[in-house]
């Protein structure tokens, strides 16, 4: 299946006048960035690269796609022969996924002609945007919860495509376990689930499910103990599995409160061992606030499949450079409208971090090398500043000569991204993972 009508109408329109008017073969650099965060979030984590390189794999146009658009009168027929032999044959350059970014980071940098780089917009953007808000609400929780396990369990809250992309992208920001089976599959997510309501109320009593429960998937199950009445649930759920029993689940009540109950009941039955994990519409703000509870796992759904009240995350693709007409000379261009004014020119990332390794800025390098064509990321990185201070590049290529990357692709990508989401966050200041409202972690200075 093609990729290629995962996209806008006006992007093949535009194509198609830009080529009329002679202009859509002129070399062009598109940039997606954040004018802003969310309301009080202090950072964001991107993700998606690894699917948008996928999908860059897979956009061509088929003889039903030009067939289809030659039906509809989308485009001309100059342009259907032009989009027939359709190729990404550019180069994009970008933050690595997983990688953190405030306000102004130059997250992805595209190249190549007009019409060849603008026909991606909404690929990038559609693919970016779930993907970095599922990652950036997944990244508040994992901070919340102090180092005890998440699992992702939001699919029947969205739908069924970006519920694979939630389970991958809260994965690569922290979260342990999703119960998405094509997320393990596709993306080599670790899954985890064992039973519902439902499977309790269907036998005749709570200990029949109990001990169907256990006899076919083992004493180190997780018991549903809230059916009913918690605390019956609980000495049911000890007596038929023993103090060996791995887990009991809660999914509603007063949760601080029950927690500490439970763990009392349990510890009462010699069941020391047993692990609480909780569930019960979750947010990073009930999260933190179980902090002092004897929880052991946190299970989220709607929340972290939603963005947690920002489900897009509010990423733009903008032309910021193009060649002129004699010359060859590079132009930066920029929009002037009210609140929506961006910055022109080509630019690179780069993190200021101190001598205590916490990062303290983040640099924007309107770039000059090659006559304003991104470089592939290379800097100073690593070079030591006053006081100690060093430098972090963080632009990499990611398609070079429409060749992508293959590093950043695949169920290797998605375990390279984890590692390097937590390591990226670890970098940042103490005061970035309040959830209150303030300013952005780190202040964006452009050079």
């Amino acid at each position: 299946m093609t990729t290629s009508l995962l996209t806008d109408r006006y992007e093949l329109t535009m194509i198609d006048a830009a080529l009329h008017s002679g202009r859509g073969l002129r070399p062009c650099v598109f940039e997606v960035f954040a004018r802003r965060l969310p309301v009080g979030r202090r950072f964001g984590v991107v993700a998606g690269q690894g699917r948008l390189l996928d999908a860059l794999a897979d956009f061509r146009f088929d003889a039903d796609d030009l067939a289809w658009l030659a039906r509809e009168r989308v485009v001309s027929e100059t342009t259907l022969e032009w989009l027939a032999d359709y190729r990404f044959a550019g180069s994009i350059t970008g933050y690595r996924e997983g990688e953190v970014y405030v306000p102004g980071s130059p997250l992805l940098t595209v190249t190549g002609t007009f019409a060849e780089a603008v026909v991606l917009e909404t690929l990038v953007l559609s693919t970016l945007n779930y993907d970095s808000a599922v990652a950036s609400a997944a990244a508040r929780m994992v901070a919340a919860s102090d180092g005890r396990p998440l699992a992702e369990m939001g699919s029947r809250r969205t739908s069924e495509a970006s519920a694979v992309a939630a389970a991958r992208a809260a994965h690569i920001a922290g979260f342990d376990a999703s119960s998405n089976l094509e997320a393990g599959r596709r993306w080599g997510v670790p899954t985890m689930g064992t039973a519902a309501h439902s499977f309790t109320l269907l036998h005749d009593s709570e200990e029949d499910a109990f001990r169907a429960q256990v006899e076919t998937l083992g004493t180190g199950t997780t018991l549903l103990v809230d059916t009913f009445d918690v605390e019956r649930g609980v000495e049911t759920a000890v007596r038929v599995a023993g103090t060996e029993l791995g887990a009991v689940r809660l999914d509603s009540g007063d949760l601080p409160s029950l927690v500490r109950e439970v763990r009392a009941q349990l510890d009462s039955l010699g069941a020391t061992g047993t692990r609480i994990t909780v569930t019960s519409d979750l947010t990073e703000h009930t999260i933190a606030g179980l902090r002092g509870a004897p929880v052991d796992s946190f299970g989220v759904g709607t929340s972290v499949v939603t963005g947690s009240g920002a489900p897009a995350a509010g990423l733009v693709y903008k032309l910021v450079a193009h060649q002129s007409q004699e010359g060859g000379d590079w132009q930066p261009v920029a929009k002037a409208s009210p609140g929506k004014v961006s910055r022109g020119g080509t630019k690179r990332g780069e993190r200021l971090i101190d001598g205590r390794g916490r990062a303290v800025a983040e640099h924007v390098i309107i770039d000059d090398t090659r006559d304003g064509l991104p470089d592939g990321g290379a800097t100073n990185s690593g070079v030591d500043g006053e006081g100690g201070a060093s430098i972090r590049s963080l632009t990499v290529p990611l398609v070079t000569d429409g060749e992508a990357d293959a590093r950043w692709m695949g169920q290797e990508g998605v375990r390279l991204a984890r590692a390097y989401c937590a390591a990226a966050v670890a970098e940042l200041p103490a005061e970035a993972m309040r959830l209150g409202d303030g300013d952005p972690a780190l202040p964006t200075v452009y050079k």
